[in-house]
């Protein structure tokens, strides 16, 4: 993309006022949230250090990790494919649904029926009721990067997107506009009038009914899905664990409920250890949405019972990357921190860059993972920092964006590699890409007379008067519109006495006030730090502030008081997990999924104080869809089986050997329409736990 092609879609963007209030609403509540999330996290400055040295670490290894990390996964039983560019990486997912029909033949799915698809790729791979094989999505930016969707769809599948954004743009026929909120640049009344012409329901721009809405069509496909296909956030190279995190529900249904699923990850996606995942699970949730948690950390290992599981790992040029200037771009991990904080982004929104990543991490990475034509969008910073800053990672994107500016990205012109003297500066002939030869000329004058401070306050002198010659009322003053600034950008007058000449006075000022005394000296008397909580009480307030609720019980009258509350929600019938809870004889509970059960009560096998969080994992013919299918969960924990800390769950030897296990931490929800908190979307819209009092008897 050129860079006047990308001149005149920032343009639209800016002259889009609908676009630019949805902007403003999600960058400051993403501003706001992620400052509140990392004010209870006091050691952030030193985690977010070690993050970058792991993923420097990972980098610098990677076909180490990448060769114990595939044994790992095998061993465990899901089966791993390496994909080197997009092309393969379709092909091994066309090859594996061909697969299907000789396993489909004995996979009985939630309605009793049987599939069977039979046809051959050439006629679309379909069913024998001659229905097109239906493969529900969960999001994923990089089967975006391979155009996942669109070549499914020319093969003969149906791909629906489960994300509620991501389904509301696939509506639209249009890619995600931000990594996280893919909607981010639409309103409720755009969503409403989707809805009504899609959908078929009334207008409405109330965000609970188009929620619910979405979670009606959807969890049809859910239920009937042949194939599930989710990303990866991380893996856990030491145990082969593949780590998603999601909200709303929709990765944990596309990972359990369909027989086939289908994983996608990037090859940079490693972390060594399971405390490193609870060093990045402390930070992308927080950077990402501003919570402490997500509502879903799915940590898995094995296929579930019935089930087959797939890998593919995905290069497409990232090999290259990480051999060029800008390998410290595979350090990140998706959290779209840097997009929230760029000003340009927050004018423009992610649709103007062109490109599957947008933003500052998007400027560095798409020339190089995407095509080389968007090396034009580097120019689009003010190289003020504050992508590097927002960056839970510590990745330098000013640095990076400056390179790719030069022309140092994989897939341009190699620079030859020699030494550089301070007296000889070598040529490369990519740099500057995309900027018109006016302004380059106008930059080697200015690096000319910036080179010397003598110069520098000449022409800073000669350009403040020039500038109140040429806006002599007005305290800015607008270049001309070849500079690229001109369109929309207003600078303030120069001064017209150097900084040098006016730094005698300010210094003589600030000596004269720092010589006073002041008028008052107080001091605080030491504060006596707050006696610690106990584990319970903290996981209950954690609890509350997500909307859950607990209870503190008895172990002898749980089952009464399980059986009051069902009952309290007309609820006389329940699914339940192999935990064995003790529910009432007025209660009846099934252990097959059925989707018109309201509730479902599972066991937990830890809690953590900190987030509110409840760990389940799979057993002996478990699914975990207890936690997932009912529209309540309810949930019995021993108060001796919470620990303090994330890391101390994820330490818990059951956790890293079971076939799967999940993080509850709160009931599903959304944010995904004009970031409006909305409770309950493809999982449990209520969450109960009912805490064992056991501390008398351990």
């Amino acid at each position: 993309m050129s860079l006047k092609t990308f001149r005149n879609r920032i343009c639209q963007s800016i002259a889009d006022e609908n676009l630019q209030l949805a902007l403003d609403n999600n960058a400051q509540r993403r501003k706001d949230g992620r400052l509140a999330a990392f004010a209870s996290l006091p050691d952030y400055p030193e985690r977010r250090l070690r993050a970058h040295a792991v993923k420097a670490d990972v980098v610098a290894h990677l076909d180490e990790y990448l060769s114990q990390f595939i044994a790992r996964v095998t061993a465990n039983g899901i089966q791993v494919h390496r994909a080197a560019d997009a092309g393969e990486a379709i092909r091994i997912f066309l090859e594996i649904a061909e697969d299907l029909p000789r396993r489909a033949q004995s996979t009985q799915r939630g309605k009793g029926e049987t599939f069977v698809p039979t046809c051959p790729r050439s006629l679309g791979v379909r069913d024998l009721r001659g229905e097109t094989i239906l493969v529900a999505k969960s999001k994923s930016m990089v089967s975006e990067e391979i155009n996942f969707n669109h070549a499914l769809e020319a093969a003969g599948f149906r791909v629906v997107e489960t994300d509620l954004g991501e389904y509301i743009v696939q509506l639209r026929g249009e890619r995600p506009s931000h990594i996280i909120t893919p909607a981010v640049h639409l309103r409720r009344g755009d969503v409403g009038k989707l809805f009504e012409e899609k959908l078929g329901i009334p207008y409405t721009e109330h965000i609970p009914t188009l929620t619910n809405t979405a979670r009606k069509v959807l969890r049809e496909v859910f239920l009937t899905a042949d194939i599930g296909v989710s990303g990866v956030n991380f893996g856990v190279v030491e145990t082969g664990t593949l780590c998603i995190v999601t909200n709303e529900g929709n990765g944990r249904m596309c990972t359990t409920v369909p027989p086939v699923h289908v994983a996608l990850m990037g090859i940079e996606r490693l972390v060594p250890t399971f405390d490193d995942l609870a060093l990045f699970l402390s930070l992308l949730p927080r950077s990402a949405t501003g919570q402490k948690l997500s509502v879903y950390t799915s940590l898995i290992n094995s296929p579930l019972p019935g089930q087959v599981r797939h890998l593919i790992l995905l290069d497409n040029g990232r090999s290259a990357l990480r051999n060029s200037p800008l390998a410290e771009s595979l350090y990140c991990i998706r959290c779209g921190a840097c997009l929230n904080a760029c000003p340009v982004f927050r004018e423009t929104g992610g649709h103007a860059y062109a490109s599957i990543y947008p933003g500052p991490i998007g400027s560095v990475i798409s020339c190089a993972l995407v095509n080389p034509k968007f090396a034009s969008l580097a120019q689009a910073s003010s190289l003020c920092g504050a992508c590097k800053e927002a960056c839970p990672v510590d990745i330098d994107l000013p640095g990076m964006l400056l390179r790719v500016r030069s022309g140092l990205s994989p897939q341009s012109t190699p620079h030859p590699t020699r030494r550089v003297h301070r007296t000889r500066r070598v040529k490369n002939t990519q740099e500057g890409v995309g900027i018109p030869p006016p302004v380059k000329l106008g930059l080697k004058g200015f690096r000319l007379a910036a080179g010397t401070s003598g110069l520098f306050a000449v022409f800073q002198s000669l350009g403040g008067l020039l500038s109140r010659i040429y806006s002599p009322r007005r305290a800015s003053m607008r270049l001309p519109a070849w500079t690229g600034w001109g369109y929309s950008k207003e600078f303030p007058r120069l001064a017209v006495r150097p900084f040098r000449a006016r730094w005698g006075k300010i210094k003589q000022v600030v000596e004269e006030k720092s010589a006073r005394p002041p008028e008052s000296l107080k001091f605080s008397e030491p504060t006596t730090q707050p006696p610690h909580k106990p584990l319970s009480d903290q996981f209950a307030e954690e609890l509350a502030a997500l909307d859950g609720h607990a209870y503190l019980v008895s172990e002898q009258e749980l089952p009464a008081r399980l059986t009051e509350f069902l009952k309290s929600k007309s609820i006389n019938r329940v699914l339940v997990d192999e935990s064995g809870v003790p529910i009432g004889t007025e209660i009846s509970t099934i252990r097959e999924p059925d989707p018109t059960v309201r509730a479902g009560v599972t066991g937990a096998l830890c809690g953590i104080a900190e987030t509110g969080s409840l760990v389940l994992i799979s057993g002996a013919g478990q699914t975990l869809t207890a936690s997932l299918l009912p529209e309540v969960h309810v949930a019995v924990l021993k108060t001796s089986r919470l620990v303090p800390t994330l890391a101390d769950a994820l330490r818990r030897p059951e956790v890293q050997k079971a076939a799967s296990g999940v993080i509850v931490t709160g009931p599903s929800r959304t944010a995904d329409i004009e970031m409006t908190l909305t409770i309950g979307v493809h999982g449990p819209g209520e969450l109960h736990v009912f805490l064992i009092d056991d501390s008398m008897t351990v």
